[in-house]
């Protein structure tokens, strides 16, 4: 039964103690995160509407970053203003920066010990088939008709058989999606994301009908004033990194790099990390395949955004960098984890902060949405190609001249199944993989 009045507007710090427990509960990557914050906010607590909030979820759907993230700041901004907002996404994140922090020093610490080194046996094979789940489903969502579907197949082409940077992919899929748009406007135009509301579930704070607060409506000024302040917030630590440990140090570059790859993430986490093996692993040998699977194994299992895997990232690549000395080691992979967060989620802030009205106003835009669903497309190719990479060191760790490991590929087929045609979630499905992964190196040992 569904009421007819309100509830009363929350408080600051009521929005904090939710936020800060969204921010330790919210497993599941963003389908699962999204959707706790559908049933607190909309079902349960009727802080926004149905329609208001699918509203958000579309626009933040149209951005760069972590989409649940940004629809967290998103609700906290239009609740409480740029105070709100920033509250919310941060309380998003923080949670899971401590606990990565903690859980990379004892990977790096402990990772070889019989223990551990069984239970990541077993996980390896469980996030190949977890990135081939994420080709799947972001695929069955992007690929509506046959253009798409060719620009996914050549943006696959692109970077496994040609190896082309993925910045280069994207700016040739949202050129495909610009002309798309203009020549073929059915075929690239957005079917609604995430569907239309259907369900009421009472009167809420932020209803359907409710104007616009004065903060959301478009200014100009504000528009400059919120740029200008992320710009800031960018480049104080920048101009701090440069002056005292230099430009080819790796905590600017690790900077630079996670800048670059906080504006490409069309299309959420996954989409991202194709970019970031290239450079955090070809190129400046940060961590190497294997760790780079064990850090994405850590961020589906632990709250906050998948695309946390960047602090585990910073943190293996800082740990090396520190004089010797037992505390040294751990601080700098502390301070590298720290960093890359930073400015992985700035463009985040200021994308909702600053582009929020303005985005939302052309969201129904096909020039402005038409290039991002060629990117979405070209995503699914780039995601596939990743798979298939964790798939060969997986199964054939010491290449194709070597042997196939068997039991890896079983368990991948098995995490493959229970994942996709079994539709288990995603935590339950790497357990009972490092569980089968530590039992079979266990049996290696007496046998």
């Amino acid at each position: 039964m569904t009421s007819s009045s309100a509830p009363a507007a929350p408080t600051l710090w009521q929005a904090f103690r939710f936020w800060l427990k969204l921010g330790c509960i919210s497993f599941g990557g963003p389908a699962g995160q999204i959707a706790i914050m559908h049933q607190e906010l909309v079902e349960r607590r009727r802080w926004i509407s149905e329609r208001r909030f699918l509203h958000a979820l579309n626009y933040c759907m149209l951005l760069p970053g972590p989409e649940a993230q940004q629809l967290a700041t998103y609700i906290g901004w239009l609740l409480h203003r740029t105070r709100g907002g920033i509250i919310a996404g941060a309380l998003f994140v923080l949670p899971s920066l401590l606990l990565l922090v903690l859980l990379s020093w004892l990977y790096i610490a402990y990772g070889q010990q019989p223990l551990l080194a069984g239970l990541f046996y077993g996980i390896k094979p469980a996030v190949t088939a977890i990135v081939l789940q994420a080709a799947h489903r972001i695929g069955t969502r992007a690929l509506r008709n046959g253009w798409l579907w060719a620009i996914a197949g050549a943006a696959f082409v692109a970077v496994f058989a040609l190896q082309l940077p993925f910045p280069l992919i994207v700016a040739g899929a949202a050129l495909a999606g610009y002309l798309g748009g203009r020549y073929l406007p059915q075929a690239f135009k957005i079917g609604g994301g995430h569907g239309a509301a259907k369900a009421s579930y009472g009167a809420a704070v932020i209803d359907d009908e409710t104007p616009p607060p004065p903060h959301a409506q478009f200014r100009w000024r504000r528009l400059a004033l919120v740029a200008a302040s992320g710009a800031l917030l960018w480049l104080a630590p920048m101009a701090l990194l440069l002056s005292t440990v230099g430009w080819q140090h790796a905590y600017t570059q690790m900077a630079w790099f996670f800048t670059k790859a906080a504006l490409l993430t069309f299309g959420g986490a996954y989409a991202v990390l194709p970019y970031v093996y290239q450079g955090a692993v070809a190129h400046y040998g940060w961590l190497t395949p294997l760790q780079m699977m064990d850090g994405l194994a850590l961020g589906e299992t632990t709250p906050g955004p998948l695309i946390m895997v960047v602090a585990f990232v910073g943190f293996v690549g800082g740990y090396g960098l520190a004089p010797s000395g037992e505390l040294a080691a751990p601080l700098a992979g502390a301070v590298a984890a720290t960093l890359v967060t930073w400015f992985t989620f700035l463009p985040s802030f200021v994308f909702i902060l600053a582009g929020g009205p303005l985005v939302e106003a052309t969201r129904d835009d096909l020039n402005f949405t038409a290039p991002l669903t060629g990117i979405t497309a070209a995503v699914v190719g780039v995601i596939l190609n990743l798979a298939l990479f964790f798939a060969w060191h997986v199964i054939w760790p010491a290449g194709f001249d070597g042997a196939p490991d068997w039991a890896a590929a079983a368990i991948a087929l098995a995490a493959a199944v229970g994942l996709l045609r079994y539709r288990q979630k995603v935590p339950h499905v790497i357990m009972a993989c490092a569980v089968a992964g530590l039992a079979l190196k266990q049996l290696a040992l007496v046998l």
